[in-house]
């Protein structure tokens, strides 16, 4: 099994390397953390740029046309640097969603926008129960006069306060699977955005729509049908949000072993103890395993090929090594990995939040068992 990078993708892995270690070092990451916006509109504009919002849009589309494992190795990237903004919520969750479900009208009027850096989106799926199944969603979308008007509150909607257009789930029917997906131009009165208090400092936000009227021209697909779309955007977003994990990992690695090949107690490095030494051996196992799974599944999904199975094993598998990763990285370097300045604890931060998105470790165990007949 070849798990070698081409050609093109090492240019791309190199070249975002080396942008996001000038562009956003962790005295950045930490600024952001801070800043209402949340985000740097120079380093979005360098990215887009480069290509980097459409690499999953068709050419036809304005787009690059490449593959999904391609993102999946530009996503390492950005975890690897904690990169905050609104890049996954527009790319990954906003263009994937409308290349899914969107009719030809919509992707002509959206996609171009989001290749070139010129809109943003988000998706405000998530409620109260926190649970991502169709029978969860109980914002409503009822029917009037040329449109529907939406009233309910979503809660942990990324970047919701930059987001040009809001892809909102609603209930259109009182059918448990009868949701809709509708485009919300974000600036439309009777929406309020509260921003939620995070451990890494991202921007999320409960969206809250008040008689919210749209045109029957924002369904994105048909109507009451969206669970099957949202089914695979939701594995999709978690081999996504994987790749971004693992990115985090590797950069755990290159603070945690340097350490203790520096670090000398008792007139030797602490890495020559052997109770280090098997803390760093299973820091390697964990995230090589989760590098090659999410390669499994990112391949699989690019390649056209069924990817449910092999996408829910590789979130539920990150998920838990990558905190488990993160943690023996801070029993090895100790008190000094807690502290604000030093850069381990962004990682212990982003991990425990990436987690629960799109399904945590016994949601997408339950899909693995499903997958197998259980």
């Amino acid at each position: 099994m070849d798990y070698d990078l081409s050609s093109e993708q090492k240019i791309l892995k190199e070249s975002a390397h080396k942008l996001l270690a000038k562009e956003c070092p962790s005295e950045f990451v930490r600024k952001m953390a801070e800043d209402e916006t949340g985000y740097s509109e120079t380093l979005w504009q360098k990215m887009a740029d480069l290509g980097w919002m459409s690499l999953l849009i068709p050419e036809s589309y304005g787009g690059s046309g490449v593959n999904f494992l391609d993102l999946s190795i530009l996503l390492s990237e950005f975890g690897y640097y904690c990169v905050p903004g609104p890049f996954f919520p527009t790319v990954v969750l906003g263009g994937l969603t409308i290349l899914t479900a969107g009719s030809e009208t919509q992707k002509k009027s959206l996609l171009p926008d989001i290749a070139d850096g010129k809109r943003k989106l988000t998706l405000a799926w998530l409620e109260e129960g926190g649970l991502y199944q169709p029978a969860a969603v109980q914002l409503r979308a009822t029917s009037v006069d040329g449109g529907f008007a939406l009233n309910g509150s979503k809660l942990f909607v990324m970047d919701a306060h930059v987001a040009d257009t809001i892809i909102c789930v609603a209930r259109t029917s009182d059918a448990a699977d009868g949701i809709s997906l509708f485009l919300v131009d974000a600036g439309l009165p009777g929406i309020t955005l509260t921003r939620l208090d995070t451990m890494s400092g991202d921007k999320q936000f409960e969206v809250r729509f008040d008689n919210v009227v749209v045109g029957s021209d924002t369904l994105l697909g048909d109507l009451n049908v969206a669970g099957p779309v949202l089914e695979e955007i939701k594995l999709k977003s978690a081999v996504a949000k994987s790749s971004e994990m693992v990115g985090g990992a590797a950069r755990v690695m290159d603070l945690v072993i340097p350490y203790v090949k520096g670090r000398k107690q008792f007139g030797r490095p602490v890495g020559a103890f052997q109770a280090v030494q098997h803390h760093c051996t299973n820091m390697l196992t964990y995230q090589d395993t989760s590098r090659f799974m999410v390669y499994q599944a990112a391949w699989r999904i690019s390649a056209g090929l069924p990817f449910t199975f092999e996408a829910a094993m590789c979130k539920a598998w990150v998920n838990d090594a990558c905190i488990n990763l993160v943690a023996l990285g801070h029993q090895i370097v100790g008190g000094l990995g807690f502290m604000e300045e030093y850069d381990l604890q962004l990682y212990f931060k982003r991990a425990r939040t990436a987690a629960p998105f799109f399904g945590d470790s016994d949601d997408h165990r339950e899909i693995v068992a499903r997958e197998m007949g259980l």
